[in-house]
């Protein structure tokens, strides 16, 4: 008999339960004290934060979009600038470049990783730009804009590959802002530093997002910047409250983008147990690619080169049949997820920018064959055998399905 127990692409509702009486007093901290926004729950979150990303400065935010866009902003890229980033992503990454003022371009992804291709990135500025001697910065040769800025992805959990794209960054004396919003945890080893450093502390600035999905989420939106450089953090705390350097006297115009205390306090206590669910992550990882290997030959599992440890926002398989694989595991009850299926440059926003399909091949096949399977720290073994064994069952469906077409008239 087949088994139909639902097993969910994600158990939030799971996770808070077994945190329920470890957060709740925040709560009702904040209803004794009345200290809803800044004080000291967001202080202690950022000072734990930054320590945790090997990080000098933290300044939480309302969101991970809020903090690309301040951390761009407060970097020094300025409106009509170009900033170069990925077309897999989720939007927010360009609506922050937009917001900021400056315009978006693309470089294709690395077809193993899914992140920036530094290949590529290498190229964008050896054909698409041309260098000015007086500012001693790349302007690309159609637009005549400055391109300023590179924003390298840490897209599923992974980061990307940081020494080549720095090298590209020094050539071109870019500014470089780390889009860690799905990579709580991640180290990558530079070889040039020979040493593991943390997503987040390696950019100009890097910006986190805390929606309630990611490995370290808050109950609500949330987000921070993280950055070794004062002047900087400065300027992001006066974006994030209205240009304030103290109350009622603006520097400059900004924004509504604080991180209000009680997620603050939320997120300070799920800290603590980042480190223990971001290993259980890296363990169902680990068993996904032992299961899988033995049922499917069709499957192209996660790639995680030998300079990455991964934390595993989630886990991403490709197939040609995604959409059918998709359908027949949620017959099974089974959830799962589709990250992304429409690259950034073909998302109606975008539109004017001119790009068409077959501009970034990588990033386009990405979209059309990148499937999720359910990844959380409390997936049991038993839970993730069903989803290879129905994974398993599927394959046979296809071969035997193949096997009896009719062969093609002659």
């Amino acid at each position: 008999m087949q088994d139909n127990r639902s097993i969910p692409f994600l158990d939030l509702a799971g996770l808070h339960q077994q945190l329920e009486e470890e957060l709740a007093p925040i709560f009702r901290d904040a209803l004794r004290t009345a200290g809803f926004i800044g004080g000291p729950m967001v202080e202690g979150f950022e000072r734990e934060f930054a320590h945790f990303c090997d990080s000098p400065h933290c300044v939480g935010v309302a969101s991970g979009t809020d903090a690309v866009r301040f951390a761009l902003m407060a970097a020094g890229v300025q409106p009509g600038d170009i900033v170069v980033t990925v077309p897999h992503t989720f939007i927010a990454t360009t609506e922050a470049i937009s917001q900021a003022g400056a315009r978006p371009d693309f470089v294709d992804i690395d077809e193993h990783t899914f992140n920036m291709d530094p290949a590529k990135l290498r190229e964008y500025f050896e054909r698409e730009c041309y260098f000015d001697q007086e500012s001693g910065r790349p302007y690309h040769r159609k637009s005549r804009a400055p391109v300023t800025a590179v924003v390298p992805v840490h897209l599923y959990g992974q980061t990307a590959d940081m020494d080549a794209i720095f090298e590209v960054a020094r050539r071109y004396k870019l500014i470089v802002i780390e889009d860690a919003c799905q990579a709580h945890g991640a180290e990558y080893f530079s070889k040039r530093e020979n040493r593991w450093r943390k997503a987040g502390s390696m950019g100009h600035a890097a910006a986190f997002s805390f929606y309630p999905g990611k490995n370290l989420g808050a109950c609500g939106e949330a987000g921070a910047v993280t950055t070794g450089d004062e002047e900087l953090a400065d300027k992001v705390r006066m974006l994030r409250d209205h240009g304030q350097a103290r109350k009622y006297y603006h520097e400059m115009e900004g924004y509504n983008g604080r991180l209000d205390a009680i997620q603050a306090g939320i997120l300070q206590a799920k800290l603590r147990h980042l480190p223990e669910w971001n290993q259980k992550r890296r363990e169902v990882a680990a068993r996904y690619n032992q299961l899988l290997r033995e049922v499917s030959t069709s499957l192209v599992l996660p790639f995680e080169p030998s300079w990455s440890r991964a934390v595993y926002h989630v886990y991403a398989v490709r197939t040609s049949e995604r959409n059918e694989l998709q359908q027949y595991l949620t017959k099974s009850s089974i959830g799962t997820g589709i990250h992304y299926p429409v690259p950034v440059h073909l998302q109606k926003p975008y539109r004017t920018l001119g790009f068409k399909e077959g501009d970034f091949p990588a990033a386009e096949n990405a979209a059309a064959q990148v499937l999720s399977l359910p990844m959380y720290p409390g997936l049991s073994l038993s839970q993730q055998m069903r989803v290879v064994e129905e994974i398993g069952r599927f394959g046979k469906v296809a071969e035997s399905s193949l096997s009896v077409q009719p062969a093609a008239n002659a």
